[in-house]
C-alpha cells in the first residue's frame, strides 16, 4: 500500500483578497496552490490540475460551492478527493447542504489564514498516520485500537467485542476520523446495495457502539450522517 501524500490545493474563492492571502500562506507551508475565483472555473483547474486537496467557498458566481462539490465528487477521480469548505455561511441548514454534496469539513469565517494551513496540515499528518496503521492493519484513534484482521477493539487496552456489522460500521467511521460518512454510504458499505434494511438499523447499531465505547467518539452529524472523531 502506497501512502497518500499531499502536496496540490485549490482554492475557491471570489474574493481576491482571500485567495491572495491563502495562497501566500499555503505556498510558504510548500504546497503547490491553484486559484479559482468560481465553481466553473473550480472544476475546470481540478479536473486540469488533479490536486490533492480542495478548499471551496459556498458563496461564488455562475456555480456555487455546494454544485461544485456535488459535480465533483460524481467525478470518479474526484471520489476521494479532501475537499474542505470555508466559507461565512454559519447557518445549519448550509453546513447539511455541504456535507450532503460530499464534503470532508466545514468551517467558519472569519478564520487566520495560518489557522487555515494548520488545520490542513494536521488533517493531512492523520491520514499519513491512518495510512501506515492500515498498512500495519491497525486503526489507533483517541485510546482506541481497532484490529482489522482479529475483529478486535481495544479501550485503554482492555478489549471490547463487538458483532460482526458493529465493528465493521465502527471500522468504516474510525477509517477516516472527522469524515462525515452518509446513511446512503454506510448503508451501501456495510449492508450491501442488494440487502433492504431500514434506514433505522444504523442508529441502533451507533447506539450499541456508543454503549459500549462511550459517548464521545462517535458524532451525529444532524441530518447527514456520522463521523468519528479524531480527538
Amino acid at each position: 500500500m502506497v501512502i497518500k501524500t499531499y502536496t496540490k490545493i485549490l482554492i475557491a474563492d471570489d474574493e481576491d483578497d482571500i485567495i491572495e492571502i491563502l495562497m501566500y500562506h499555503f505556498k510558504r507551508a510548500g504546497f503547490e496552490v491553484f486559484t479559482a475565483n468560481n465553481g466553473r472555473e473550480a472544476m475546470e483547474i481540478a479536473v486540469e490540475k488533479n490536486p490533492d486537496f480542495i478548499l471551496l467557498d459556498i458563496m461564488m458566481p455562475e456555480i456555487d460551492g455546494i454544485e461544485t462539490c456535488r459535480i465533483l465528487r460524481e467525478n470518479p477521480s474526484f471520489k476521494h478527493t479532501p475537499i474542505f469548505f470555508l466559507t461565512a455561511r454559519s447557518e445549519e441548514y448550509s453546513e447539511v447542504a455541504a456535507f450532503e454534496a460530499g464534503a470532508d469539513q466545514y468551517i467558519i469565517k472569519p478564520v487566520k489564514p495560518r489557522a487555515i494551513v494548520s488545520r490542513i496540515q494536521a488533517w493531512i499528518r492523520r491520514q499519513v498516520d491512518m495510512g501506515k496503521m492500515h498498512q500495519e492493519g491497525v486503526i489507533q484513534i483517541q485510546d482506541i485500537a481497532i484490529v482489522r484482521d482479529a475483529y478486535s477493539v481495544l479501550k485503554e487496552g482492555e478489549e471490547i467485542i463487538f458483532p460482526r456489522r458493529e465493528f465493521e460500521l465502527l471500522y468504516l467511521l474510525a477509517s477516516k476520523p472527522d469524515k462525515t460518512f452518509q446513511r446512503d454510504e454506510i448503508l451501501t458499505t456495510i449492508w450491501g446495495e442488494d440487502v433492504q434494511v431500514v434506514d433505522r438499523t444504523i442508529d441502533v447499531h451507533i447506539r450499541k457502539i456508543r454503549e459500549k465505547l462511550g459517548d464521545n467518539y462517535i458524532q451525529t452529524v444532524k441530518g447527514v450522517g456520522y463521523k468519528f472523531m479524531s480527538n
